[in-house]
């Protein structure tokens, strides 16, 4: 557990009514969506039925030159997949797309999100033969299809009926020999939304794909809701949309989503502008300047400053090409990273009293080191204010807060947390004010990780390493 919440996945797909450069788009689509996932990438194209997979660890740029998009040639569909692993080891065994050959065809799937008894379906799964390459729960969702698709009439119905089976979070993109689906859970955790351009039918996890492709986003594939997309056009099977309460992760608004994205029609950019706002309102306090932490807490800085009537500063430098600090191998390097990364512009704070807006804290050290170097740099007090409550619960549903243990909002009071991290002064959102950040959202949210009010049953035990663990136990020769 990193001082950071992670990313989850980035999923896309693409169906043209001709042939076309759809690995190029899906390539274009994934550079969108690397914010969601740095580990590792990969792009599967169908042309006139068979499916041909580039898949590795890195960034999309680092996995695909020009030579390997050659190699994928043109097609008529296309999957891509960006991922950050909650569920399973890195490394090319579970990169995604996953593509899978079974008596009726082929397949290839991305996935997003985590299922909540993926040990139980795995553990029934071998116990009748099946055998795993990979310690992702998407290959146990492979299974789960494949299994139904042998007596299933189409893939959609092998979709519809393996539905029954999954629990948790899930937003699919599944590639056929001749279609092209979407599947959301019926619960609405990840999003997956839909767009258009001249012939083509575009599914992806944000908005923010669409546009970098041009493409006029439609609409978002309505939780429980699985579209297919063939030769016939588009059309829609709504057997698992039920009028039960949604759980729309709200970190999709106030980190993981880009700002220009929107989420159920909702803007990013407005959401965490309001939680500045509401920040604002909750926590005020007499300061001369407002500064955001790069990236997400930007936004709310703006808010907050607006709110307030504090003036907004440009209080950090990102370096760009530095990369996400918790993809690093040691904590050494990632505390180096912290360092590099991110620089305060003295001008802005020196002498001043400093708001400083972040989306987070997790454990608190790379929080300290912030404050630390605005110190530093001059500030004369420095008042930490977060754009969302404190976690206090894992997550089961895709974001990698795996234990309470980690997190330092469990052992703490603020008023130690405020002084851990060498603040004058500390605020959180509160849970109140979190589902009210996206004017419009037509869908609950989950807030489980900051008050444990699960919107499903979550698992009985954490089993995110459970693969590795028993990997690990038959390489050393245990049971």
């Amino acid at each position: 557990m990193f001082d950071s919440i992670h990313e989850e996945c980035g999923v896309f797909g693409i169906y043209s009514e001709k042939t076309d450069d759809v690995a190029v788009s899906a390539y274009y689509a994934l550079y969108a969506l690397q914010h969601r996932g740095q580990e590792s990438c990969g792009i599967a194209v169908n042309d006139d039925g068979v499916i041909t997979c580039h898949k590795n660890a890195g960034l999309v740029n680092e996995v695909f030159n020009q030579t390997a998009l050659n190699a994928l040639g043109e097609g008529q569909m296309a999957v891509g997949h960006v991922r950050y692993g909650t569920t399973g080891a890195g490394g090319i065994a579970n990169a995604q797309p996953m593509v899978v050959n079974h008596i009726k065809g082929s397949m290839a799937l991305a996935h997003n999100g985590n299922l909540t008894n993926a040990a139980e379906l795995r553990s029934a799964l071998e116990m009748n033969g099946s055998i795993f390459h990979s310690t992702s729960d998407t290959e146990v969702i492979s299974y789960i299809i494949t299994k139904e698709r042998i007596a299933a009439p189409s893939i959609e119905a092998a979709v519809f009926s393996a539905m029954y089976r999954l629990k948790g979070a899930y937003s699919l993109i599944i590639m056929s020999p001749s279609k092209l689906i979407a599947a959301r859970d019926p619960q609405g955790f990840r999003p997956l939304c839909i767009g258009k351009k001249d012939g083509q039918i575009l599914f992806a996890s944000e908005t923010c794909a669409l546009h970098a492709l041009g493409a006029e986003y439609i609409r978002d594939v309505r939780p429980g809701e699985i579209v297919v997309v063939d030769k016939h056009g588009l059309r829609s099977i709504e057997g698992h949309c039920t009028d039960g309460k949604k759980a729309l992760c709200v970190f999709e608004y106030i980190y993981f989503a880009r700002p220009d994205s929107e989420i159920e029609g909702c803007s990013v950019h407005l959401a965490r502008k309001k939680a500045g706002a509401f920040l604002a309102k909750e926590h005020p306090v007499e300061a001369d300047v407002v500064v955001g932490v790069p990236d997400s807490g930007i936004d709310a800085a703006i808010g907050y400053a607006e709110e307030s009537g504090i003036p907004y500063g440009l209080g950090f430098i990102k370096n760009k090409y530095i990369g996400r600090s918790f993809i690093q191998p040691t904590q050494a390097q990632r505390e180096s990273d912290v360092r590099i990364k991110l620089n305060v512009v003295p001008s802005t704070v020196k002498g001043k009293r400093v708001v400083m807006i972040d989306d987070s804290i997790v454990r608190g050290t790379t929080s300290a080191r912030i404050v630390k170097q605005l110190r530093d740099a001059g500030a004369r007090e420095v008042h930490v204010r977060v754009s969302a409550p404190p976690f206090r619960h894992p997550c089961y549903f895709g974001v990698d807060i795996d234990s309470p243990d980690n997190l330092i909002a469990n052992h703490h009071s603020l008023e130690e947390i405020c002084k851990i991290i060498g603040a004058d002064s500390l605020g959180y959102l509160s849970v109140d004010n979190v589902i009210h950040l996206a004017d419009g959202c037509p869908l609950d949210f989950c807030t489980a990780c900051f008050n444990g009010e699960y919107p499903v049953e979550p698992p009985k035990e954490n089993a995110k390493s459970k693969f590795e663990t028993k990997i690990s136990k038959k390489k050393s020769g245990g049971d």
